[in-house]
């Protein structure tokens, strides 16, 4: 039973302010470019359609929405400096000593921004994921936001249900625009998670064929 509730307190604190805030993210960088809004409009009309909603099902017909949730994880890594490691024997890294009992952080913010990796590393850019080049499995530690090897998250299946069908539902059911005279802020605020410095508030406006689907 204790294994259970830790199981249980793991999911809740390490899967809830780390998903909105990826959404959060994501919505404030798709209002800041146009285009890419109208690209996944057009690609949930064709795989869902203006008189239905978005189910979990749709999800793996959404690769324009999978490229959009890459890139957001790329440029706005949940936690930025990943979990903290610890040796438990005394190692050579890249010609460094790290002794035993070392807490290390891996700067995956910086990594994933590397302009000798990353062509326009500050720019949001969906399309340079769209040949699959890239995935979060950990195996290039050019872009791991979930983390590697045995200590990668374990909860990569559950956040990439829940961003991409909250992110699709969103998108989907409502266009969006922001408060009269307010401007995008797209500042960081760095932490264990990474979060918007200034929250995005947002005004939906239905888009939906049918009012009854938003009951």
């Amino acid at each position: 039973m204790t294994e259970l509730k830790a199981l249980l307190m793991d999911m809740v604190t390490g899967g809830t302010d780390t998903t909105s805030n990826a959404v959060e993210f994501a919505m404030a960088e798709i209002m800041n470019k146009p285009d890419v809004m109208r690209k996944l409009q057009q690609e949930l009309e064709t795989v869902v359609g203006k008189d239905n909603i978005v189910e979990e099902s749709h999800i793996q017909q959404l690769p324009y929405l999978y490229a959009v949730m890459k890139e957001v994880l790329r440029i706005h890594p949940t936690l930025p400096l990943l979990v903290p490691h610890c040796p438990s024997e005394t190692c050579a890294v890249g010609g460094y000593t790290v002794p035993k009992g070392s807490r290390v952080f891996i700067n995956v913010w910086a990594i994933q921004r590397d302009p000798s990796i990353w062509k326009n590393p500050t720019v949001f850019h969906p399309e340079r994921f769209l040949d699959d080049k890239w995935d979060y499995s950990g195996n290039d530690f050019s872009y791991f936001p979930f983390g590697s090897g045995r200590r990668i998250c374990v909860g990569i299946a559950m956040a990439e249900r829940m961003f991409m069908y909250s992110l699709a539902s969103l998108i989907h059911s409502f266009d969006w625009k922001l408060p009269e005279g307010e401007t995008l802020d797209l500042t960081e605020k760095f932490g264990i998670v990474l979060k918007k410095k200034v929250p995005l508030v947002a005004i939906p406006v239905p888009r939906l064929s049918n009012p009854t689907l938003y009951e």
